[in-house]
């Protein structure tokens, strides 16, 4: 079994049957990430894997700290089975030292997780927000004020996604130039 297949079967354990609005969501995250394919090339496995298990921090039988970009990195971490690099992303998944500092954990998240790649972090940050939470596409702009209007504005969440923004557009323009890029240098 792959990398992929191996994340799609873990993730589809740990949040289908709890949490089936979050599962519709994952898989949607990784359908965008499937879609990124052109620009990830040989880290596309892993970015499909960081995708589909972004969120599996929020499963109810591993949520300890309450901050699941933590809970799903050290979960991962213990199963020996992933690449490091999907264990980071995880962890690092849109813009979450961010929301750790909000929390109080950012020293954790900091000193336990290293950052992945700039790219690839872009990539999970722009597959993660333009997903919405039923799992269809989705721009950047109305994903975050879905989070704001879903978790409200003055909430440890809403606070995180509204100082977040400028870096998740920023991301978000970064993959578009790159997908523009790429899609200009093929053949007609």
């Amino acid at each position: 079994m792959g990398l992929a297949e191996q994340a799609f079967a873990l993730s589809e354990s740990m949040l289908a049957a709890p949490l089936p609005r979050r599962w519709a969501h994952s898989q949607g995250v990784a359908r965008r990430a499937a879609s990124l394919r052109p620009i990830l090339g040989a880290d596309a496995a892993v970015m499909e894997a960081a995708a589909v298990l972004h969120d599996v921090g929020y499963s109810p039988s591993i949520a300890t700290t309450g901050f699941h970009p933590l809970d799903g990195a050290r979960f991962l971490r213990d199963q020996e089975s992933f690449d490091e690099r999907v264990v980071r992303l995880v962890a690092h998944h849109s813009c979450a030292l961010l929301e750790a500092e909000e929390r109080g954990l950012r020293e954790q998240l900091e000193s336990e997780f290293e950052m992945e790649r700039p790219e690839l972090v872009d990539a999970l940050i722009f597959c993660d927000m333009t997903t919405t939470p039923d799992g269809a596409s989705t721009t950047p702009a109305a994903r975050l004020n879905e989070i704001v209007a879903r978790y409200g504005p003055d909430t440890i969440v809403g606070r995180f996604i509204q100082r977040a923004a400028p870096e998740i557009y920023a991301a978000a323009d970064r993959v578009d130039t790159r997908m523009s890029t790429v899609s200009s240098d093929q053949p007609m």
